[in-house]
């Protein structure tokens, strides 16, 4: 497992109303660790940006200053809320507290979040909504299929607490496997975890009370329920639960079902990044 901690936080900036509840859930995690935030200028490839709108008449130096006023909009958002909220800047001896730092000269293109999002212990989206062709699905899918890293999903508004009450929507599979090893170090400090199964939203593998028994052993209490999702999907059922239970976030691996089958058929990860009302750690 990565550590014991989340010590490095990656959230993409840009200009939007999603981007304040990405923040402030980038900041309860970081003050849980005392972790170091970064930021970079989140924006489409110069090339896609005249690609949009070919018969716009935009020059390609239109095209470039436009290029240059979000990365300017995007630096002034994330040094404006760090400064609201009075982390300083990373110390020049990458002391341990919290702080922030920002990424000058970040390429253009929503995929570069994926490769850069590898050194760091988790990267912060915010939620992406049901557009698959979007740029910012485009972006959390850079970040959950190339980094290698877990992903934690804002919701559209800014959660209060984080990671206090969980719920793990366990489904027997490798992908949620992968996403608690991710979670641990949140798991390690919550006061209520609950294991949810939904009957035939599973694959062949490992129970939820095995996986409870798995945190016994690593020191963490955790509760199991196996529920019938009646008339609803998994997804929905899954959000229900949260919500009745009260839970602050939810550890769901992403994309057991091939995205391309989500994407015509619907899935619990489509259902719950369409609309979770509560942070998600997701990894794939």
């Amino acid at each position: 497992m990565w550590g014991a901690r989340m010590k490095t936080i990656l959230v993409p900036t840009e200009q939007g109303s999603a981007m304040a509840s990405a923040l402030d859930t980038a900041l309860l995690l970081a003050r849980k660790f005392d972790s170091c935030i970064e930021g970079f200028a989140l924006r489409p490839a110069v090339a896609d940006l005249v690609a949009m709108d070919p018969d716009s008449g935009l020059t390609m130096v239109a095209v470039k200053e436009n290029d240059v006023e979000m990365v300017r909009q995007a630096e002034l958002t994330f040094r404006a809320f760090m400064d609201n909220h009075q982390l300083p800047q990373v110390a020049a001896d990458g002391k341990a507290l919290l702080s922030y730092a920002w990424l000058n000269d970040a390429p253009s293109g929503h995929d570069f979040v994926g490769s850069y999002g590898r050194v760091f212990d988790i990267i912060v989206l915010a939620r992406p909504g049901d557009e698959w062709q979007s740029p910012s699905m485009i972006t959390l899918e850079s970040a959950l299929f190339e980094s290698g890293r877990p992903v934690l999903i804002a919701p559209p508004a800014s959660p209060r607490s984080l990671g206090t009450n969980v719920l793990v929507a366990w489904n027997n599979s490798t992908e949620q496997a992968r996403t608690m090893a991710d979670a641990m170090p949140i798991l390690r400090l919550a006061e209520r975890i609950t294991i949810l199964t939904v009957e035939g939203a599973t694959v062949a593998g490992p129970s939820g009370e095995q996986m409870a028994r798995s945190l016994k052993l690593n020191g963490i209490s955790a509760e199991t329920i196996t529920m019938k999702p009646g008339k609803r999907s998994a997804g929905e059922a899954i959000l229900g639960k949260a919500d009745e239970l009260g839970c602050d976030l939810i550890v769901k691996g992403a994309y057991t079902q091939s995205r391309l089958r989500q994407m015509i058929f619907g899935g619990t990860t489509r259902y719950i990044l369409a609309n979770a009302k509560l942070p998600v750690l997701m990894a794939h």
